[in-house]
């Protein structure tokens, strides 16, 4: 072996243009057709320009029907399911954006839920108020039940049958004629019918001035009462005015032929009405009398007192 002779499997075996000497040739040296220098037992090193030096890139195996996705790479070798941002058309995204509403679809109303709200208060203060203002009427009903006027005196036909209130008995009553009587009003007896004593009523109560007045001393609290009384008419209707305590009802006391009598039937029209009025307790005025405007053509049997504003006398 001569120096620098040290086998075929030594680095200077390694050189790729062996095969270009003689001593190359002798050694078996061979043009490269693999890729390897020249000689049998070189390292395949020669690549071709651009070739990857870690290999040929293979594709990842393909998923089947039951498994997962196909792993990632090793490190340092490329995936060959990425692509870079900036290769999508458009380039890589400037920042993430919000989804616009799906067609057809609006945000929430809030101007909408506004104004349900503003209702559902003004309903609430509204609620308050009605409850405030009818407790502030029961109260002034409960306060003024000593009031001096039938500020709202009603008249009508009696119910026949029986009411909540007390019986007449329990209350003050008294025959017409054993009142005050005042101008054209004076007792008489001519009509049958009358259900007073003796048959006895007052009459002359057509003329204007005419008063029958009835003191009480004996009522027992004060509040509300209906103030009955027992006439009849000739077959049409009539009024008067009502008076208590010095203050005039507001509306005259209807004396209307509820008895249906026929005209200038003095006998068959006998019978009843109610007022509603307030009393104090103890001593009070109550005044039935014929003034200007009125139709007082009307022959006065009874008057009596129940308790509350009810529309029989018991």
């Amino acid at each position: 072996m001569t120096p620098g002779d040290n086998g075929a499997s030594t680095p200077e075996d390694d050189d790729p243009f062996g095969y270009l000497y003689a001593d190359g040739q002798a050694r078996g040296a061979q043009p490269p057709s693999g890729g390897g220098y020249g000689y049998p037992n070189s390292v395949s090193r020669v690549r071709a320009v651009g070739e990857r030096s870690y290999g040929a890139q293979q594709a990842p195996p393909q998923a089947t029907y039951g498994q997962g996705v196909p792993q990632q790479g090793a490190y340092g070798q490329p995936n060959a399911h990425y692509q870079a941002p900036e290769t999508l058309p458009g380039g890589a995204p400037a920042g993430r954006r919000s989804a616009p509403p799906a067609p057809g679809r609006r945000g929430p109303n809030t101007k909408g839920l506004l104004i349900g709200a503003i209702a559902v208060v003004a309903a609430v203060v509204i609620g308050i108020g009605i409850a405030m203002i009818n407790g502030n009427t029961d109260d002034d009903k409960s306060g003024n039940e000593a009031g001096p006027a039938p500020t709202q005196s009603r008249t009508g036909s009696p119910s026949p049958s029986g009411s909540a209130s007390s019986a007449p008995g329990e209350l003050p009553k008294s025959d017409a004629v054993a009142l005050q009587l005042a101008g054209g009003a004076a007792k008489t007896t001519d009509v049958p019918g009358a259900k007073a004593a003796g048959g006895a009523y007052v009459g002359g109560f057509n003329q204007t001035g005419s008063s029958i007045t009835w003191t009480l001393n004996g009522v027992p609290e004060a509040g509300k009462y209906s103030l009955f009384v027992g006439y009849s008419v000739p077959g049409k209707d009539a009024t008067a005015t009502l008076t208590v305590n010095g203050t005039a009802s507001n509306t005259p006391a209807g004396l209307k032929n509820w008895a249906k009598a026929a005209e200038g039937d003095y006998a068959k029209g006998w019978t009843k009405t109610y007022s509603w009025i307030q009393l104090n307790k103890g001593a009070n005025t109550i005044k039935l009398s014929c003034e200007q405007g009125n139709q007082c053509d009307a022959l006065i049997d009874q008057m009596w007192l129940v308790k509350g504003w009810v529309n029989s006398s018991g």
